[in-house]
């Protein structure tokens, strides 16, 4: 089953625009819990009420060949015993192409991921070795949630700006097996509205709902698709770390549980 496939069966069968990052900061765990035991019971608490899974390698390699491990690991599992839920790896990958072919065969053959982010720095011909994997997502950076963001993507480019041109680029030139989604940051409705315009129904991944503080409203209102899905939200810290005690994952449950009720609230008044 391709990515895009898998993620609308998740969005259906669990109701559901959420996606859980999976990123263990090693200073934000309760005491005596690894890395991978952490996230098996994240996953195991959430399953049933995400559309995706979120890891971020930085948090694994910070921890070297042991935090890799686990990364490995938490990919396997989720493969394992919840194979319907599709696993996002956010490297955020761009190198040259031979580069690339080594960073693709990572993500998809070791890590067993469905998708990963990519940044569209290099150009279409270096993300060759990623796009040749016709069933797997490959979401590619559009408009960052961070404030500095603008520096560059707000830069303006013939008569549009950077993002709006990245944009254009992936739905009109890179797409052509499929398999290519975008990544727009919550904070930003107004981008996030103008990028929706130019992708179609094409599922983008917004990030910066929890601790970077998205308009939830206002992000749905912009980046829905007409039957009031496409969007892969993400939430981080604000569930994963809704307590340090042993009840983390109780709690990260019940976070997840408000937020998707949260997020289909809005849906049924966005559409």
């Amino acid at each position: 089953m391709d990515f895009k496939t898998k993620l609308s069966a998740a969005w259906t069968k669990n109701d559901s625009l959420l996606c859980v990052g999976l990123d263990p900061d090693i200073d934000k765990l309760p005491a005596g819990v690894d890395q991978f035991t952490f996230n098996k019971a994240i996953i195991d608490a959430t399953a049933d009420l995400v559309c995706a899974f979120k890891p971020n390698p930085a948090f694994y390699e910070a921890l070297g060949v042991e935090g890799i491990g686990y990364l490995e690991s938490t990919c396997s599992y989720i493969k394992q015993n919840y194979p319907a839920i599709p696993i996002i790896l956010d490297s955020k990958r761009g190198d040259i192409g031979n580069t690339n072919k080594a960073y693709a065969r990572a993500v998809f053959d070791v890590m067993q991921a469905d998708a990963v982010t990519l940044h569209p720095y290099f150009g279409k011909d270096s993300l060759t070795p990623f796009l040749e994997y016709k069933d797997k997502g490959m979401i590619i950076m559009c408009k960052s949630s961070n404030s500095g963001g603008g520096e560059l993507q707000d830069l303006p480019v013939e008569d549009m700006k950077l993002y709006e041109y990245v944009a254009h680029q992936v739905v009109d030139n890179w797409d052509e097996y499929g398999n290519c989604l975008l990544m727009v940051g919550a904070t930003y409705p107004k981008e996030l509205a103008s990028i929706r315009a130019i992708a179609g129904t094409m599922p983008i991944l917004v990030p910066g709902i929890g601790a970077q503080q998205g308009n939830m409203q206002a992000m749905l209102e912009a980046g829905l698709t007409a039957d009031g899905k496409g969007l892969i939200i993400n939430s981080s810290r604000e569930i994963i770390f809704a307590s340090n005690q042993p009840d983390f994952a109780e709690a990260a449950r019940q976070k997840t549980l408000d937020a998707r009720e949260t997020i289909n609230k809005y849906r049924g008044s966005a559409k």
